[in-house]
């Protein structure tokens, strides 16, 4: 038996990701990040009376936005200017999609 801590996945939400018929491996990626999401908020809690701007600073470090289309594709523009000899084919790939994206002008 694993000792209930805060980081400890309640067993209702293990039985969740269990019924999500996932490989283990995944579910063992899940779990981490519930951990991982855990401790970042006992962190900022723990932080937030003296250092309310800490908080929001940890946060934008430790859990980054992904890039939107837009701005994967405009990086692999660059990646491809900088280095027009590299690979590029997945680049294209991403481009051209972001490319199929924009609403045609009516």
């Amino acid at each position: 038996m694993i000792n209930q801590s805060p980081i400890t996945p309640p067993p209702q939400l293990v039985e969740k990701w269990n019924n999500l018929h996932l490989p283990t491996q995944d579910i063992i990626a899940i779990a981490w990040q519930h951990g991982a999401d855990q401790e970042l908020e006992a962190c900022c809690e723990w932080l937030s009376p003296a250092a309310p701007t800490w908080v929001r600073d940890l946060r934008a470090a430790r859990r980054p936005k992904s890039l939107s289309l837009k701005e994967q594709a405009l990086k692999d523009v660059d990646e491809i200017l900088k280095n027009p000899s590299g690979p590029v084919g997945s680049d294209f790939d991403r481009i051209i999609s972001a490319l199929k994206s924009i609403p045609d002008p009516s």
